[in-house]
C-alpha cells in the first residue's frame, strides 16, 4: 500500500477541513471516481459544519481488521456543538472506496461475510475453475452438489462494473449467497470474476471494448464448463443474470438457443445512460442538504445521455464526453440491443424477478419494460418481492447505498423461487 490506511484517513479529513474535495475525488478507486461528485462531498461537509460549528478536536484514529480487502478507518471529530465519526474506507491498494459521516459513539466492527441460514455446506463441494482461455481468462468457483444423478446447473452473471465472482458489495456477497443456496438445493452454480475485475488494465487499454468483451465471451465459456461436469445435466444448463448481467442474459441466450432457460434478477430495460441519470436523481432526493449541489452533476450526466442517444454525435464523441468515461463503441453496442426486444426473440422459458424497493432497476421503468416487451409469451414468469432492494435484501423504507454497510443475505424466498423454477424446467 502506498501509505498506511490510518495516514490516508487523516489526510482525507484534513482535505475536507481545507475544502480540497476535488483532491479527495482523485483518491478514489478509478472505477468509483466517476460516481464521486466533489460538490456533493462539500455540501455534506458544510451542512454538518453549519450545524455543529468548527472542528475543535480530532480524537484517536482506529481501524478495523481488513474485510474483503477493505480497511475502515474511524476518526472521532469534536465540533463546537457536537461530535461525529469520520469513516474512511481504504482498499488494500490504497484507494478510497467509501467516505461517511456517522454519529459519534462506539461503532461496531463490520461483520464479515458468513453463510446464509439456507445454505448447507455438507451438501455441496466447491472447486476453482478457469473461465475462457488465453490472456483474458478469468478465475471462478463451481459449487457442485453431491448429487448421485446429473442435475441442473446455472451460470451466474454479476452486475455492472468490475465485480468479483461473489458480486461483493461492502460485506455483502449476493452471488455467493445464491450459489450456496442453490447448491444446497441440488443445483450446480458457477460464478466467476468479471474480466473488468480480473484484467482491469487490459480492459482500459481496449478502445473498442463492448458487452461482448464484458459478458458474452465468458458467459459462453462458463456454460461449457458446466456442461462438461459429469454430474450436471448438459441439457439443463441455465443462465442467471443480476442487474446489467440480467439485461444482457437474453443476448447470451440468443447466441446459444440450447440453453434450458434464463433467470433475470433486477435486470434493466431502460437505456443504461438514462438509468444512470435516474439513479443520481433518486440519490440526490434522499438528502435535501446535498440535493442542489447534485444538480450540476445530473445536468452533465443528462447531456452525456443525450449524446449517447444521438448516433451522429456518439460516433465522434470522446470518452470524456460520455457517461463514466466509457468509449463510444460500448454505448453503440448497448443501443443496438434492447434487452426486452432481444428477449422476445428467444424461445426458452424465462423467470424475471424484481425487488419492490429497488431504485437501480425499478418497477416503473425496468420491470414494466420486461412485461411490455414480453407480453403474450406464455413461457415467461414474473414475480415481485415487495420489500426487497436491488440485491434482493429484505428491508423497509427507501433503499439507499447504506443498505450495503451491514451484512445481509439474499432473501431466502428468492432462493426458493429460483430453485423451484430451475427444477421445474
Amino acid at each position: 500500500m502506498p501509505e498506511d490506511s490510518l495516514e490516508i484517513g487523516l489526510k482525507v479529513l484534513e482535505m475536507a477541513r481545507s475544502g480540497r474535495f476535488v483532491e479527495i475525488r482523485e483518491m478514489f478507486a478509478p472505477q468509483l471516481r466517476a460516481l464521486v461528485v466533489p460538490e456533493v462531498l462539500e455540501a455534506a461537509w458544510v451542512a454538518e459544519a453549519d450545524r455543529l460549528g468548527a472542528v475543535t478536536l480530532v480524537g484517536e484514529l482506529t481501524s478495523e481488521e481488513p474485510n474483503a480487502g477493505v480497511t475502515a478507518v474511524r476518526l472521532p471529530v469534536t465540533f463546537e456543538r457536537g461530535e461525529l465519526t469520520f469513516i474512511v474506507s481504504v482498499s488494500e491498494s490504497g484507494w478510497l472506496v467509501g467516505l461517511n459521516l456517522a454519529p459519534a459513539g462506539p461503532t461496531s466492527v463490520a461483520e464479515p461475510w458468513s453463510a446464509p441460514s439456507y445454505s448447507d455446506v455438507q451438501k455441496f463441494d466447491e472447486h476453482e475453475v478457469m473461465v475462457g482461455s488465453g490472456s483474458l481468462s478469468a478465475p471462478g468457483t463451481l459449487s457442485l452438489p453431491r448429487n448421485s444423478l446429473p442435475g441442473p446447473g446455472v451460470v451466474l452473471l454479476a452486475g455492472s462494473g468490475p465485480s468479483d465472482r461473489d458480486e461483493t458489495i461492502g460485506t455483502c456477497k449476493p452471488l455467493k449467497d445464491l450459489a450456496w443456496g442453490l447448491a444446497s438445493l441440488g443445483i450446480a452454480a458457477l460464478r466467476f470474476d468479471k474480466v473488468t475485475y480480473a484484467h482491469p488494465r487490459e480492459v482500459s487499454d481496449n478502445p473498442n471494448f463492448t458487452i461482448t468483451d464484458e459478458y458474452l465471451n465468458d458467459a459462453a465459456a462458463a456454460v461449457q464448463v458446466l456442461r462438461d461436469q459429469v454430474n450436471v445435466d448438459a441439457e439443463r444448463v441455465f443462465v442467471l443474470g443480476h442487474s446489467l448481467g440480467g439485461s444482457v442474459a437474453p443476448r447470451v441466450a440468443s447466441l446459444d438457443p440450447s440453453l434450458a432457460g434464463l433467470v433475470i434478477l433486477a435486470g434493466g430495460t431502460q437505456p443504461l445512460q438514462w438509468a444512470i441519470v435516474r439513479q443520481f436523481q433518486y440519490l440526490a432526493s434522499l438528502d435535501p442538504a446535498t440535493q442542489s449541489a447534485s444538480q450540476a452533476t445530473i445536468d452533465v450526466l443528462s447531456q452525456q445521455a443525450r449524446i449517447v442517444d444521438d448516433p451522429v454525435r456518439l460516433a465522434s464523441a470522446q470518452p470524456s464526453d460520455l457517461p463514466f468515461g466509457v468509449a463510444s463503441t460500448y454505448w453503440m453496442d448497448l443501443n443496438a440491443h434492447q434487452p426486452a426486444l432481444v428477449a422476445r426473440t428467444v424461445s426458452m422459458p424465462m423467470l424475471i424477478l424484481q425487488g419492490g424497493r429497488d431504485y437501480q432497476a425499478t418497477l416503473a421503468e425496468d420491470f414494466a419494460g420486461w412485461k411490455a416487451g414480453l407480453e403474450g409469451k406464455d413461457n415467461v414468469t414474473f414475480q415481485v418481492f415487495d420489500d426487497d432492494n436491488h440485491c434482493f435484501f429484505h428491508g423497509a423504507g427507501p433503499s439507499s447505498p447504506r443498505d450495503y454497510e451491514i451484512l445481509q443475505h439474499v432473501d431466502p424466498a428468492v432462493v426458493t423461487v429460483v430453485a423451484g423454477w430451475l427444477n421445474d424446467h
